[in-house]
């Protein structure tokens, strides 16, 4: 089996088998999105028409994914991919009419209050959503009931708790991993606020292997980023799951926005 192969896994994540390994990969920007999505989706109740904002969505994978497979319509939003590049991903995949792409900053999003039946954040939040503030800014652009979902590397122990960030993980992302927590963690950090309630806070007990399967098949397929492809993979062969994997955390707006 080549590493493409392994990137079709209908027993796992039978939406994303239907997508191209290969186009995939040429959208890459971090662990494999539509399989964190996917599984992220199965606490979510999406229905057509809904309008979705994809926080941090990078080439547009997960946008296009929500789009086709939900029939909502999204918001993709991103930082560092324009608007314009992402579009042409849009138009290609056929989602254009459902998918609008905007260049926003997390802490200065350019939307009015109660927009989106949904925010979700695929492999991006530990960038913004950390502080202790946050969430009380981004559940303002929810509507009541509304639905915030995200996928996160996550730790099976707080850094706080072991002292240090340990030796393989610091030797790949160095200080950045002070923001991967546990899914307890999350939950916490959330329900404290009585902002939201949480649906759910799991860590997937198979993440680690998910990312290494994915970070493999990118060294093999051209990725533009090899180097660091590499410490990622050196990384996660030397965890092999004792640490590292992903955080699922869903919860819904209580009361009306704020």
């Amino acid at each position: 089996m080549t590493t493409l192969d392994a990137l079709v896994r209908p027993a796992e994540y039978p939406r994303s088998s239907h997508y191209d390994p290969a186009w995939l990969l040429g959208l890459d920007m971090g662990p494999h999105p539509l399989w964190l999505l996917e599984d992220l989706c199965r606490d979510l109740d999406l229905r057509p028409g809904m309008r979705v904002l994809d926080l941090g969505s990078g080439r547009g994978a997960t946008s296009v994914f929500l789009a086709r497979e939900f029939g909502v319509e999204v918001v993709a939003a991103d930082l560092w991919v324009a608007p314009d590049q992402a579009a042409e991903v849009f138009a290609a995949a056929g989602v254009a009419d459902r998918v609008h792409a905007v260049r926003a900053e997390a802490h200065d999003l350019p939307f009015a209050r109660a927009s989106f039946d949904a925010i979700i954040s695929v492999d991006a939040y530990e960038y913004f959503g950390t502080a202790d503030s946050y969430l009380a800014y981004i559940s303002r652009f929810l509507k009541p009931g509304g639905q915030l979902a995200i996928a996160t590397p996550g730790m099976t122990r707080e850094i706080r708790d072991l002292g240090a960030i340990p030796a393989h993980i610091k030797a790949c992302v160095g200080w950045e991993a002070i923001a991967w927590h546990t899914a307890d963690w999350w939950r916490f950090q959330w329900e404290i606020t009585e902002l939201v309630t949480v649906i759910s806070a799991r860590l997937q007990p198979d993440g680690w292997r998910d990312w290494l399967r994915w970070a493999r098949a990118g060294l093999d397929h051209g990725t533009d980023d090899r180097e660091g492809t590499k410490k990622v993979i050196a990384m996660l062969e030397a965890d092999q799951g004792e640490f590292l994997s992903f955080a699922l955390v869903t919860a819904r707006m209580n009361g009306t926005a704020s």
